[in-house]
């Protein structure tokens, strides 16, 4: 075998550590946020006590989308999909109890993930946790926000602008956090091939590359807190290879376009979550199958931290029962399987090595013709890479339609039965609360000093200061997030939806 195919060396496609599990093993997160800040906290506080070894933050759509929880446009969407977050003391009851300094924390937040970051290190500050301890990462993609989600807000160019200030300000003041998780898990969620989640989620992270060079960053710096995310869907054989293969194409594309040198930075490293759109809400206990056998997918393609999904999630948010049973999934596999006892236990196998170069060459040809278009940006303001995710969408459910691709429970086997299952029920007096609680948060505060924070970080977004330490200034006047969000609008503008 030449040295190249051993795990740990260039271009790492059986792994980025040389004993993989054996060394350690993958953090097992599970996502989670809900209702208010105190209510998602002791859904935290329960998951580290029943072994989660990194917190993962779900936000509602109001925070994802720069909106207090008393605006008119979040009504009815507080607490839904996520935790709602406006101000430094809900960031500070949502951590609550938890030493941010022994906790890895992944924050699923992009258009306003400078405001997010900045409550997060404030909370730090307020414990007294030096920042060179806080670990974790920040979603901060929101180049697939444009491609495939839509909770974006200013336009791409400007968008760009605040992920490379986070890029700069991490490198010198958050040396062990990843500034970015660059993102497959939406496009595929969106409908994608998995050769397409390669392709599209590489393009994004050659775009943000290329906006952190443009600022004068050294590639083998930031390139270390580089990260990315994938979804694990159903086809075993082709998931395995599809990491393999994101692996292999990562390095060539560090080393030999962007000239990065040291082997940190040409490493892909990623979180796996196991696929939302696979489950079903017909026959719910088939889910717990079908997560597992992606979670076991996701190890043997070398995942560095993995997610696995509710029985319950094609229904509601899941319950703590649904939630136990999913993180135990990944404790089996850990404990059980004996899978992390090998280094790569699928090496050499024919289908795997096969379907990774089949997977690399098609996603590298995708790639180029994203070049041939100007580059991502350009390709994504041409409406070019969200035609081939909604075509493949489209093709795919044409599939299922037809009975071509078999959905057990749904379009085969299904006896017609419900299967009765308790599902998470929200506090409907919850909005009112958090709503009531903002408004506490600007009357007591100092006016002048929150004004004149807002004032200082609208005049750097006209300039070319770095936006981090005005919004963290900004978190700690107790501006809140709706007003930061206002304010970078007055400033960037509002980004209106591609039509293609």
């Amino acid at each position: 075998m030449p040295e190249a195919e051993f795990p740990g060396v260039f271009p790492f496609t059986r792994g980025i550590q040389p004993t993989m599990y054996r060394g350690r093993l993958w953090t097992m997160r599970q996502y989670a946020g809900f209702g208010t800040a105190a209510e998602s906290n002791a859904r935290y506080r329960y998951l580290l006590a029943n072994g989660v070894s990194g917190l993962s933050v779900a936000f509602d759509l109001p925070t994802q989308m720069g909106y207090d929880s008393d605006h008119p446009m979040a009504a009815g969407e507080v607490g839904r999909v996520g935790v709602a977050i406006d101000s430094l003391d809900d960031m500070a009851t949502l951590f609550d109890g938890i030493p941010l300094g022994d906790v890895s924390t992944s924050m699923t937040i992009n258009a306003t993930a400078i405001i997010l970051l900045a409550l997060y290190v404030a909370v730090a500050r307020r414990q007294g946790v030096p920042l060179a301890r806080l670990s974790g990462t920040i979603q901060n993609d929101v180049l697939k926000e444009y491609i495939a989600r839509g909770t974006y807000i200013y336009p791409p160019r400007h968008s760009l602008r605040i992920v490379t200030d986070i890029f700069a300000w991490c490198d010198r003041d958050l040396p062990n956090w990843n500034t970015i998780s660059i993102s497959g898990y939406h496009i595929r969620e969106a409908g994608s091939t998995a050769v397409q989640e390669v392709a599209f989620t590489l393009a994004n992270g050659i775009a943000y590359v290329e906006s952190a060079v443009a600022a004068n960053l050294d590639v083998n710096q930031f390139g270390q807190r580089l990260s990315f995310f994938f979804a694990a869907h159903n086809d075993f054989i082709e998931e395995v290879a599809k990491f393999r293969a994101a692996r292999r194409l990562w390095a060539q594309i560090m080393r030999d376009r962007f000239g990065a040198t040291n082997s940190r930075a040409q490493q892909l490293r990623f979180h796996t979550q196991t696929g939302g759109s696979t489950l079903t809400a017909q026959q719910p206990d088939n889910n717990i199958v079908r997560v597992a056998l992606q979670a076991m997918a996701a190890i043997l393609g070398g995942t560095q931290s993995l997610h696995c999904n509710g029985r319950d999630e094609a229904l509601a948010l899941p319950t703590e029962d649904a939630a136990r049973l999913a993180l135990r999934t990944q404790q089996i596999i850990a404990e059980e399987t004996g899978v992390a006892n090998t280094v790569d236990p699928v090496g050499g196998s024919w289908a795997i090595e096969e379907r990774t170069d089949a997977i690399a060459d098609e996603a590298r040809a995708l790639i180029a013709r994203i070049d041939d278009a100007g580059g991502t940006i350009a390709a994504m303001e041409a409406g070019q890479i969200q035609r081939q995710v909604q075509d493949a969408a489209y093709a795919a459910q044409l599939r299922i339609d037809r009975r071509e691709t078999i959905v057990v429970g749904v379009n085969q086997f299904n006896t017609g039965e419900q299967s009765p299952i308790e599902v998470m029920q929200l506090d409907p007096g919850g909005e009112a609360r958090q709503a009531a609680a903002v408004a506490a948060v600007r009357a007591r505060r100092d006016h002048r000093a929150c004004a004149q924070a807002l004032e200082a970080l609208a005049g750097a977004a006209r300039g070319t200061m770095n936006l981090v330490p005005l919004v963290l200034a900004a978190v700690e006047a107790h501006a809140t997030l709706g007003e930061i969000s206002d304010t970078l609008r007055g400033v960037f503008g509002e980004h209106s939806e591609l039509h293609v």
